[in-house]
């Protein structure tokens, strides 16, 4: 697996770049503006260029842009629908600029029209998306939900009726988060779970469309369908549950973006997950005990979930 994180764009979207390379990252997942506003300043072509140009320099093997928290292309209100696809589309630009592999988004919920017109909803959203940017590279990616209120895609089979319904394998996926899976009742700490989830991937949405993964460690018990990452072994995941996704070699050219707590260290901690992800991987060294959770409150940058 390709291991990085999500890094933040305040320094430049260079920087960010070099900042994900100077910790150890082999990928990169990056808000392209404010994931609390529906549109932001336009990308100037130059610093885009940098970017690309980081990317391919620094050697980093994925890419991906993560979607805002506003947008819901599920929702049955038909203003709020119109918005969050318009927001999706003016992403979905800005990616393409940027070069980046994969768009990921949190699909949305139906906010009480029920499961099959929200899923309904978001599969149409999906499909003009395609058709106003009917060349895009970056590939469309929803990410599971940990299965709090009315969002959808908690289930891999309501993920796998998206794509049956957009019918465009070229240009949309799935991307897999750890610590929503385990929230919505995924239990892989052992051989048995892990295998019971791999064989229901393959059943519902497939193996081969899943591109990218969010590796979170979770606050919460399995089934609690909280969505509060930790970071890595410290949680209720442990590092048994990871072991299996860096060794399992379907997930060898795949990211796994970290988006674990961070504090006033800066990225260190994103750093020690890194090693402790990599001290599980076959070969690799034995892992090193976590350091106990700073007292002060931390002050956290914005990163996705």
């Amino acid at each position: 697996m390709y291991l990085g994180a999500h890094i933040g764009i305040a320094d430049g979207l260079a920087e960010s770049v070099r900042q994900a390379r100077r910790i150890g990252c082999d990928a990169i997942q990056i808000f392209s503006k404010s994931p609390q506003m529906w549109a932001g300043p336009a990308i100037a072509p130059g610093p885009a260029e940098e970017f690309r140009t980081a990317i391919a320099h620094e050697g980093l093997k994925a890419s991906a842009v993560h979607h805002g928290y506003l947008a819901n292309l599920g929702s049955p209100k038909p203003e709020m629908l119109a918005r969050s696809r318009a927001a999706f589309l003016d992403e979905m630009h800005r990616a393409e600029l940027l070069g980046v592999d994969g768009l990921i988004f949190h699909p949305g919920a139906h906010l009480g029209s029920g499961t099959e017109a929200g899923l309904r909803t978001i599969a149409e959203s999906l499909r003009g998306a395609i058709a106003e940017v009917p060349t895009g590279k970056a590939r469309l990616l929803l990410e599971n939900a940990a299965g709090q209120g009315t969002t959808l895609g908690a289930t891999l089979e309501e993920l796998a009726a998206v794509l049956e319904a957009v019918a465009a394998p070229a240009r949309v996926g799935i991307a897999l988060d750890t610590c929503h899976l385990f929230a919505a009742g995924f239990d892989f700490r052992t051989e048995e779970g892990y295998g019971s989830l791999v064989d229901r991937i393959e059943s519902t949405i497939g193996a081969r469309r899943v591109y990218a993964f969010h590796l979170n460690d979770a606050k919460a018990p399995p089934g609690s369908h909280l969505d509060r990452h930790e970071n890595i072994g410290r949680g209720e995941i442990g590092t048994a549950g990871f072991r299996h996704f860096v060794n399992d070699p379907r997930w060898a050219m795949i990211p796994g973006y970290l988006e674990t707590p961070i504090d006033e260290n800066g990225y260190e901690r994103y750093a020690e997950d890194l090693r402790t992800l990599r001290s599980l991987e076959e070969g690799g060294p034995p892992p090193k005990k976590a350091r106990a959770k700073p007292a002060r409150p931390a002050r956290r940058r914005a990163s996705a979930t």
